[in-house]
Parts: structure tokens; sequence; C-alpha cells
């Protein structure tokens, strides 16, 4: 957990008239409540403060910023948000995955919410309409499940043979076993399993609790022989990329990532949202509910557009052709 808190100065002199001087306001407080470290959240938060000082606030200078992070441990969250709610942020913005919203709502009614997930914020029951919300909640929404098919797809276009494919998923930061969250997580293997049926594969989903859960799962995928892997766009996933991407390449196992981090790191191929885009909103978002603007005027915003990352170096270790109309179509190809 790192925290930071600026306090202003306030001068007083015991002789000046009452006049003579006044106590500077202080600063206006967002709490960032993030289900995993901010280490492995770094470019996020850089994009969101990016995102705030576009809209005119600066860290340090004319607001501050109070960290909270549950570190991968989900369980922590309620703490940290009721924690945030006594120290009276004027936002809460919530970051790597459900979890973190959810608690956050759990923890206040009141307070401004704003959240980049990657799940259905329908689904999870934390507004009721996107286009315009009608509690204290709102934020940028990743849409995973819809483009799960899609990574399916595009995967089995560069890996044609093997019947066997695999799902990466953590049902551990999307939400508890009996609450909504888990709905998320259960649609998700679905969607998955459906799209390897219709492509004339199978599909075996691994929910990853742990870091022994992901060394467990390749085990088990080179035993099954697998053909080809999904990683899901999971919070704890996201930060074990360094883990996953090396047993991958261990294991000689092409991999499809729902984030581009992972790509330059030695990934095979990624399609999914620019991530920096939709973390920039959250802090757009929050500056202007600093400003006064009205949530229910904040409607919560989908991604329209998704790019496609391809490593050629990881594909040719692989020995692995990438087709040439999928070159043609990726956004970035690292040589």
């Amino acid at each position: 957990m790192r925290r930071r808190e600026f306090i202003a100065g306030v001068g007083v002199a015991a002789a000046w008239p009452v006049t003579a001087y006044a106590q500077q306001p202080a600063l206006p407080v967002i709490g960032l409540l993030n289900g995993v470290s901010f280490e492995a959240y770094a470019d996020r938060v850089t994009a969101f403060r990016q995102g705030l000082k576009e809209v005119g606030f600066v860290e340090g200078q004319n607001v501050a910023i109070e960290y909270r992070s549950a570190d991968g441990h989900p369980e922590r969250l309620p703490g940290l948000a009721a924690d945030l709610v006594r120290r009276q942020v004027g936002v809460i913005v919530a970051f790597a995955g459900a979890r973190a919203v959810l608690a956050a709502k759990a923890a206040t009614a009141s307070i401004p919410i704003v959240f980049a997930i990657g799940g259905d914020a329908l689904a999870y029951g934390l507004v009721a309409s996107l286009s315009r919300p009608t509690e204290n909640v709102t934020g940028a929404s990743f849409l995973n499940v819809v483009v799960d098919s899609k990574r399916l797809q595009l995967l089995c276009e560069v890996v044609r043979e093997g019947p066997n494919l695999a799902l990466l998923e953590s049902s551990k930061d999307r939400g508890s076993k009996d609450d909504r969250g888990s709905k998320d997580f259960e649609l998700a293997v679905v969607t998955h399993k459906a799209a390897a049926r219709s492509l004339g594969r199978e599909l075996v989903a691994f929910d990853i609790d742990t870091e022994q859960d992901i060394d467990s799962a390749f085990a088990a995928m080179a035993q099954q022989r697998v053909a080809a892997l999904v990683v899901s766009a999971s919070a704890f996933l996201n930060s074990r990329h360094d883990q996953i991407i090396k047993l991958a390449a261990h294991h000689a196992i092409p991999t499809m990532y729902s984030n581009r981090e992972y790509v330059p790191a030695g990934g095979l191929m990624s399609y999914g949202v620019e991530l920096s885009v939709l973390y920039r909103q959250a802090g757009l978002y929050a500056g202007r509910i600093l400003k006064g603007v009205k949530l229910a005027d904040l409607p919560v915003l989908q991604p329209t557009k998704f790019e496609l990352v391809i490593n050629l170096k990881t594909a040719k270790a692989l020995g692995l052709t990438i087709p040439p109309n999928l070159l043609a179509l990726a956004d970035e190809v690292i040589e």
C-alpha cells in the first residue's frame, strides 16, 4: 500500500488581526482504490493522472490522491473502501476488477465512484442505465466478454492444428462466489467454450486464484497437449504477466492476451482495447466531478476501437507463420 497526503500549510501570526490572514483551502482529495499493486498498474495510473491534468488537476498542486491497494488480496477491499469513506474523499476511483467497485459501492451511497473495469456494468448491478447513471457510480467498461470470441477466432487462424484450447480465467477479482461478479466469471467461461465449439475445438478453463495455480495450470496444459491458450482480462492475471509469458514460452504454448502490454514483453499476440485511453477517461471523469459536473451527466463509456498486436519474433520461436491477412489487420507488428 502506498499513501500520499498533501496538507496545505497555514501560516498564523498571533499578533496579526483576524482579517490579516486566511487559512488556505484544503486540496480536494481523490481516493484511488486498486485490487492489485500500483506497481503492476503504473501505466494506468499515469494515464489516469493525464486525464486529471487535462481537466486542470495536478497531483500535489491542486489535488491530493489517497492510494489504497489490496495487493492481490480482494478480501481487503471492503476495509480499504471504508477507510477512504472515513477520509471523506471527494471521489473514489476504482481500478483492477469489479470487486473494487463493488466494495466502494457497498461503502458509500453518496461519494461519487468512477470505475475502469473489464466487465459489464449493467450485469454487475453497478448502474441501471449506461447513458444516464442514476446512483453514485459511473466510469468506463472494456466489455472484454464481448470480444472473447474474436480473440479465439484470431488465435485459431494462427494455430490451425490441435483440438484442445485452454483459458486462464480468475474469479478472484470478478467477485465472490455468491455475488454478481461470479456470474460474470461464469459467463466468460461459457462464452469461450461456445466460441471454441463453433470453431471445431474444445476448451478447458482454469480458475486462477494464486501464483501457484498458474504453475499448476501450465503443467496441466502441457500434459493435456493444449494447442493454444487465451489469457482473460483479469486484474490478478495482469499483475502476473511476467510469470505467464515465461511459462507460455517454456511450454511452447501459443497464447492470445487481452492486453497489448504482454506482447512487447514476449507474448505472441493480443486483441483488446487501448487501456490508456479508458484510464485517462477515468481521470477526466474524476476531475469533472470535482469541478461540479453531475454524475448523471457522465454516461458509462464503452470502447469503440480494438487493437491487434503481434510479436513476430515469438511466432518464429514457436514455429508459427502469421497469415498475411492478420498482418494486414494488425495495429502493430513487433519484429
